[in-house]
């Protein structure tokens, strides 16, 4: 009987705590997302209108498509940020089989885009499979990481793990290396966020480095673009490295001013794609291109922020791939167009024009606003916060 009675207490407890607590929702992140949302629209239109202009004869033809993917993409966040994302820990395996087929699809039924088939168009709707792959891997890396634990500080451990996502990375670096890179940073950072030991990584990272070096090497056009990024004046394909560094030193502080950019028209092929981030500089200058950068770290402090206060190790994992994928893609474009990599042909997030990449970027939001819907804080918490806030 004294049992039952401690029962009841503890059950009546758990009620008053679950009625005198709060879910957060992270409006922050979302308005960080829009607002890059909203600004990458702008400079699709301002860095395509001329290109569009004279191919299509409609100056919003590329400004149009990407408003679609982008309400697309919306649509998808929506959905993603009202489902429990607990449940994909069941359904992991099959999507991270799914993404296997159809990025081996792209090999039977691919259709070849601008010299490279990555896409598979259908109703005359293309769909990348690699950019649906870096999402599926980070739900199946994150439930495999889970269900793993403590193991993972082994490095026989951290071997499988890299063995069960090299499938999909091989797939994707034969036709898209830039791509497969990204895929392979967010594994890496996801397992170093789960591990207490660190030389594995090393030793690990130095393995990868060889085997990517001794890849490029063998690949001829890869090894142009390593001569095109040490000798740009000189280089056979050193035209749109020059031609974005002219852009982004012509903006100086304030830039030319939107729109006014010399270098879009036609000078830096397909400038809305990867080199976006030039026409910025160029147009808006040093201090455009600055605020676009603290736009996408604000971004990853948010993330950052949900990680700390996840109720479950599956959403903050889920969530720090999230972040090892945009700071990853931010940090090689921004590099890429500065010159200070070679190329490898990776979008701006949220700001380059490509749809099925918003589309997925917004589905990965979605999932990281799921886990922060599901971050408790209790009233008291809230009161202090409200009182701190009035001082």
């Amino acid at each position: 009987m004294p049992d039952a009675r401690v029962k009841e207490v503890k059950k009546k407890k758990r009620k008053e705590k679950r009625e005198t607590s709060v879910f957060f929702f992270d409006y922050t992140l979302l308005f960080i997302t829009l607002f890059l949302l909203a600004f990458g629209l702008l400079m699709v239109y301002s860095t395509s209108s001329y290109v569009a202009e004279l191919k299509f004869g409609r100056a919003n033809y590329y400004f149009m498509k990407q408003l679609r993917n982008t309400i697309l993409g919306l649509v998808a966040m929506i959905i993603a940020a009202n489902f429990d994302y607990k449940w994909l820990k069941r359904f992991a395996p099959w999507v991270y089989l799914s993404s296997l087929v159809l990025i081996y699809l792209v090999f039977v039924i691919g259709k070849e885009i601008n010299g490279s088939k990555r896409w598979i168009v259908i109703n005359g709707i293309s769909f990348q499979p690699s950019e649906y792959a870096k999402l599926a891997i980070i739900i199946f890396m994150a439930a495999f990481l889970v269900s793993i634990g403590d193991k993972i500080d082994d490095i026989k451990t951290v071997v499988k793990a890299f063995v069960l996502v090299m499938p999909a990375f091989a797939g994707i670096a034969i036709t898209n290396l830039s791509n497969a890179i990204i895929v392979m940073a967010i594994v890496l950072i996801m397992i170093f966020a789960s591990s207490r030991k660190y030389m594995q990584f090393l030793l690990t990272g130095m393995v990868l480095v060889f085997i990517g070096a001794v890849y490029i090497m063998k690949v001829g056009y890869r090894a142009q673009r390593i001569d095109a990024w040490l000798n740009p004046e000189t280089a056979k394909n050193g035209g749109q490295t020059l031609q974005g560094l002219y852009a982004i030193g012509s903006g100086g502080i304030m830039g030319k001013g939107l729109g006014q950019s010399i270098q879009k028209l036609g000078h830096v092929p397909e400038a809305q794609n990867d080199m976006i981030f030039s026409i910025i500089c160029e147009e808006l200058g040093l201090f455009g291109a600055i605020s676009v950068i603290v736009l996408f770290a604000l971004m990853i402090y948010r993330f950052a922020i949900i990680i700390k206060h996840s109720n479950d190790t599956f959403g903050a994992l889920i969530v720090m791939g999230v972040l090892g994928h945009i700071a990853t893609q931010v940090v090689l474009n921004i590099a890429v167009v500065t010159n200070t990599i070679p190329n490898t042909g990776i979008s701006l997030p949220f700001i380059s024009y490509g749809g099925t990449s918003v589309v997925f970027l917004l589905a990965e939001i979605g999932v990281v606003l799921s886990v922060s819907k599901r971050i408790k804080i209790e009233e008291s918490d809230v009161e202090e916060a409200q009182i701190a806030g009035n001082r």
